[in-house]
């Protein structure tokens, strides 16, 4: 008996000792890959096409080694820290794209499961919401529109799928954070074009005051209704 349960034992532990190897290669190439992505978002807020394109050529090598090396054991592949790296690798890919205007990835092509693509599409928003302020501080624009408008897009797709979290991974929470970011965003676009309007107001006022009716004219007006410059 003592020699079949050594025997078994032995088993066990060569089993043990791969899964392990696999899980310590797993979890470096998961580190490596949200770095990268977190690089290609930068590169992309930064306005730089070739460093992000880069960071996101290297972000897909990365999650095609992550997916290969735990084919043989999907349990670790649909673990926490897997999963939440191709999250990222989601987010960086539909934050690239949404910022440069180009066609979205769908999940078949980035190689992910539904729910990790929807919990990617949800921190989405948060990137998009720096966008927008970034371009805010310059004073109202319509690219801060065209991305309230994407917010607006992603969030109506998350709100529809009302299933469980234990199907969705959470999505619910990151549905609610979502709409949180969308209307301070909404407000903050608001407040700056309600901003440029008083702004020309005042340069026209300054202007029928001194006699000068140029003076406040060398922009066109901002149209609130319309939410663009017309």
């Amino acid at each position: 008996m003592m020699q079949k349960l050594e025997t078994i034992a032995d088993e066990i532990r060569r089993e043990f000792d791969t899964r392990t190897a696999a899980r310590d290669q797993a979890l470096a190439t998961a580190r490596q890959l949200t770095r990268a992505c977190s690089l290609a978002i930068r590169a992309a807020h930064r306005l730089e096409p070739d460093g992000m394109a880069g960071q996101l050529k290297e972000a897909h090598s990365l999650a095609d080694a992550l997916r290969d090396s735990l084919a043989a054991h999907p349990d670790l592949y649909f673990s926490g820290y897997t999963q939440d790296a191709l999250k990222e690798f989601v987010e960086a890919n539909v934050t690239c794209a949404l910022i440069q205007g180009q066609p979205l990835a769908a999940p078949q092509d980035l190689g992910v499961s539904g729910a990790t693509y929807l919990n990617g599409l949800a921190e989405v928003v948060g990137e998009l919401r720096r966008r927008a302020l970034d371009i805010l501080r310059h004073g109202y624009s319509e690219e801060a529109e065209r991305l309230l408008t994407q917010m607006d897009d992603i969030y109506d797709v998350l709100v529809t799928m009302d299933y469980p979290d234990a199907i969705t991974n959470g999505l619910r929470r990151q549905t609610d954070i979502a709409r949180s970011i969308i209307e301070k965003t909404r407000g903050d676009i608001t407040f700056s074009l309600r901003g440029g309007q008083l702004e020309q107001s005042m340069r026209r006022l300054s202007g029928q005051l001194t006699g000068d009716p140029l003076e406040g004219r060398d922009e066109a007006p901002l149209s609130f209704e319309s939410g663009a410059e017309e």
